[in-house]
Parts: structure tokens; C-alpha cells; sequence
């Protein structure tokens, strides 16, 4: 049975939860690192599993399919000194950087150094491994079982693991309302059962509903739930929510990702899990609340 830890902003999930029949997945991974969105080894088996994958899509170097057939995933080439052909790996949660020799016959693992010491290969890593793992990762947000909450016009999209029984999620929503109801943001509450009993069927019962946009935005405005039985595949998008909840290494609802911009013009995700303080909404809503501007 789970149990419920109230924090200053977020609720904590402690379970061992029992899987039904019919689930999709069965990983265990560890938490994010940082605010950054990172992906371990399970989530790249989601990836995988979605079809995300360069060793299937091209023809491999003999080295290093060796290596994607031990179950190293590869992500992406790189070009690299020396003569030297870079690939973007991983492999048990860790990024690894291979180099391929010029006569296509050996690969050598590990960071490359310039002359001065400089690290050569950290920003591959960055580029061609944890820069298409996040946008990969994005596509499986965009492919989860989420209720509108905002206009499709708005310019900027935020997804957000939300259980039903969760009182932070509810302070969220309402302090959300100025971007919302303005029509800048668009949140897509990705419905999880995990803070209590009866938090799956309440899931399900939001998902299920004829208009989900307005029983959640009555839930949220402190209407009460009456659970019910759902449709087998109903129930299954709210296990499967779940395990993608686990997959990213979440332990909090609720927990918010969005994408942000960085110099080179790469687009990239960070999370921020629990209700966040108000510079940190300010930087996941992308501006000021409307009226203060």
C-alpha cells in the first residue's frame, strides 16, 4: 500500500506497487541528476522499444555493432580529430563516447584530451547523446495519456504528473491560472495513481470522463471524485502514465517538464518536481504572470 509524505510543496510517493496483468513495461532506474531532464538506462528502453535507435535505422561500423549487439545503444556519429569517427553511446545508464579508427577495424572507448588536457568529448556527449534523449523523451511525453488543460494555441506546452489526491497539484493548478486563462501556456496533465489506493481509479474515472478539460478543472476547484470502473484501456493508459513516471526516476507529483533553448539554438528539457517557488515558475511558465507585465 503506498503511503503519502507531505512536504512543504510536493507529496512523495513510497510504494511497492503491484503490476497487473497487463503492463507494458517493468523498469527500475534511478532519479534525475540535477534539474536537467537525464535519461537512464530503462528510459532508453522505452526509446528503443518506440523505435528510437541509430544501429537500427543505419549500417553500423563492424566495431561498433559488436557493441550494440552486447546492448549498447547508439544515438548518434560525431566527427572527432585525429581521423577518428565519433559515435554518441550508452549503456547501463552511462554516456560513453566511441572512437572508431581510421581503418575501421578497432574502436576505443572512453574520453578523448587535447594536448592541453581539455576534454574533448564532453560536449559530444551533451549533443549526441543527452540532446537527442531529450527530445526523444519529449515525443514520449507528447505520446502519454494527458487531459488538456489550456488553449492548442498557446505557445508553450508544459507537461505534469498529477494525481488526483495530490494537494500540491491542486495548489499548482490554481497558481498556474494567470498563464493558462491568458492563453500563453498549455498544461497537459499526465494522470498517475500514486499517492493512494483509490488514486488509480481516480485517474481513470478523469480520463475516462466525457469532458476530461472540465472534470479536472472541477476537481481541481475542489469538486470531489466518485471512482468507478473504467474500460480495461482506460485503465491501462493510467498504469502506463505510471510507469513512465517511474521510468524517468520521479519520486514527486507534482513534476513539471518543459523544453528551454540554449545558445547553440538546441532545444532541451528541465523538470521541476514538487510546487515551485515563485522564480522557478516564472522560468517554467516562460514569463511573469500576465497581469504583473
Amino acid at each position: 500500500m503506498p503511503l503519502t509524505f507531505g512536504t512543504s510543496n510536493y507529496s512523495i510517493k513510497y510504494s511497492i506497487k503491484k503490476r497487473p496483468a497487463f503492463t507494458l513495461f517493468a523498469f527500475k532506474l534511478p532519479a534525475f541528476q540535477g534539474s536537467a531532464l537525464t535519461l537512464p538506462a530503462a528510459l532508453s528502453g522505452l526509446i528503443l522499444l518506440a523505435g528510437f535507435n541509430i544501429s537500427q535505422a543505419n549500417e553500423l561500423p563492424a566495431p561498433v555493432q559488436a557493441l550494440a549487439d552486447q546492448g549498447w545503444e547508439i544515438h548518434g556519429q560525431f566527427e572527432a580529430p585525429g581521423g577518428l569517427s565519433g559515435f554518441g553511446a550508452s549503456a547501463q545508464g552511462q554516456e560513453i563516447a566511441i572512437y572508431l579508427t581510421p581503418d575501421g577495424e578497432h574502436a576505443i572507448v572512453g574520453t578523448l584530451t587535447d594536448r592541453q588536457g581539455e576534454n574533448l568529448t564532453e560536449a559530444q556527449l551533451d549533443q549526441h547523446v543527452r540532446a537527442v534523449l531529450e527530445a526523444e523523451t519529449w515525443q514520449l511525453l507528447e505520446d502519454s495519456h494527458w487531459i488538456q488543460d489550456g488553449s492548442t494555441e498557446a505557445p508553450r506546452v508544459i507537461y505534469t504528473f498529477t494525481d488526483a489526491n495530490c494537494p500540491y497539484c491542486q495548489a499548482f493548478w490554481k497558481k498556474t491560472r494567470p498563464w493558462v486563462e491568458a492563453g500563453e501556456v498549455q498544461l497537459r496533465h499526465i494522470m498517475v495513481g500514486i499517492l493512494a489506493p483509490d488514486s488509480p481509479a481516480k485517474a481513470a474515472t478523469l480520463l475516462a470522463a466525457d469532458d476530461p478539460s472540465a472534470a479536472l478543472k472541477r476537481h481541481e476547484e475542489g469538486e470531489a471524485i466518485t471512482a468507478s470502473a473504467q474500460p480495461r484501456d482506460i485503465e491501462e493508459q493510467v498504469y502506463t502514465n505510471n510507469q513512465l513516471f517511474d521510468a524517468l526516476g520521479l519520486y514527486a507529483t507534482p513534476t513539471s517538464a518543459f523544453q528551454r533553448e540554449v545558445a547553440n539554438g538546441v532545444v532541451r528539457i528541465d523538470r521541476i518536481q514538487g510546487m515551485p517557488e515563485e522564480a522557478q515558475l516564472i522560468e517554467l511558465m516562460g514569463s511573469p504572470a500576465p497581469e504583473t507585465q
